[in-house]
């Protein structure tokens, strides 16, 4: 029996119910007691503790220093969406099939080109376009000098509207290109979704499979490299003929 349990664990997916190694994320998803507020959808399971979600919500937190009201008050409504977004950062355990390595010294790995859902881009930008900012990408290129993020000098405060002239841009570009803008809808099982309603279920679970099935490496691949070749041992693959020969009607 034990056999068999250690090789259905090493064909598992190795994408699917993951957390990225980074600063804040716990090394495997789990269930939590309480998940504040805006990231309560993950509580059932999710790479975040409670106190990450607290400090998702303040306006500038330990968690990166990070003062999203750099050109005057964030507005409500757009600042409700960053929350949003560092809820499915911090807690998502469904980013697998777009987890990368980073060359960073607060992280190791990092998501690239994420399909967002055409609507939580629309919607986004629109309750965003007449904040204001000073950069186009918030990833790098800030002025720390005082420990929190401040406009680099010579730089001009403009709206939303201006510095992302599209839904598309704000996606995009904001975050060094962690999203892409998809033209799906939510649940149409091919986006993911930036928040969701715990009651329906986890829509960005069965997403996640989607992709972690056409991610899948082929056979004439060389193995080696990413998260899929590091999460299948050796050892434990040369005991999936055994533990199969074990099984009731095997061959052994």
């Amino acid at each position: 029996v034990a056999l068999v349990l250690l090789a259905a664990e090493a064909v598992k997916e190795p994408l699917l119910n993951v957390c990225m190694d980074a600063k804040h994320h716990k090394s495997e998803p789990g269930p939590e007691g309480r998940l504040f507020e805006q990231c309560s959808p993950w509580k059932d399971n999710a790479c975040c503790t409670a106190n990450t979600t607290l400090e998702a919500h303040k306006d500038q937190s330990y968690l990166y220093n990070f003062n999203w009201n750099h050109c005057g008050v964030m507005p409500p409504k757009c600042k409700r969406h960053f929350i949003q977004d560092m809820c499915l950062y911090e807690c998502s355990p469904n980013l697998g099939p777009w987890i990368e390595q980073a060359d960073s010294s607060w992280r190791r790995e990092r998501i690239l080109h994420v399909p967002l859902c055409r609507e939580d881009c629309e919607e986004w930008w629109q309750d965003c376009k007449d904040a204001l900012t000073c950069k186009e990408n918030w990833h790098k290129g800030w002025n720390w000098a005082t420990g929190t993020n401040r406009c680099p000098w010579g730089s001009m405060c403009r709206p939303f509207s201006q510095v992302f002239p599209r839904p598309k841009d704000l996606c995009e570009k904001i975050w060094s290109s962690s999203f892409q803008y998809s033209r799906e809808p939510r649940g149409s099982g091919r986006c993911i979704q930036m928040w969701f309603d715990p009651a329906q279920g986890n829509p960005n679970v069965a997403v996640a499979k989607f992709y972690a099935w056409r991610k899948r490496p082929s056979p004439a691949r060389a193995p080696g490299s990413g998260r899929a070749a590091r999460a299948l041992p050796c050892s434990e693959l040369l005991l999936l003929p055994l533990a199969l020969a074990l099984l009731p009607g095997g061959s052994g």
